[in-house]
């Protein structure tokens, strides 16, 4: 691979989000808009801290089949109207994968450990 880097990375805590990935268990979520039914087999879930303020959860991409086998992309804004608070009237399936990803990603305190630094 071609490839260098330099610099010294730095985010941005102004506005810092993470996407967090969720696998589903077939069958275990069905989605249901416009009177048809979706298998939901992936998630997505964006979480974001402005000014180093606690996590909050701003919106869910669903990756889904159709009862045609086709796949779909699912969004939903987590966030009400004005983004002061959760959105009222959410199903709380959408709301149990929210806290799964938070879940799976320590409450969004991802902890990690970088490669040997030979490998880098």
């Amino acid at each position: 691979m071609d490839l260098s880097a330099s610099g010294e990375p730095v985010v941005v805590e102004a506005d810092t989000q993470v996407d967090v990935g969720v696998h589903l268990r077939p069958g275990s979520l069905t989605l249901n808009q416009g009177g048809r039914g979706y298998e939901a087999y992936h998630a997505s879930v964006q979480f974001a801290s402005a000014d180093g303020q606690p996590w909050t959860a701003q919106e869910i991409k669903f990756s889904a089949k159709g009862s045609d086998g086709k796949s779909v992309g699912l969004t939903v804004d987590l966030l009400n109207d004005v983004c002061d608070g959760p959105r009222a009237g959410l199903p709380a399936g959408i709301w149990k994968v929210v806290a799964l990803a938070a879940t799976s990603a320590g409450d969004v305190g991802i902890t990690y450990v970088t490669p040997d630094s030979g490998l880098i």
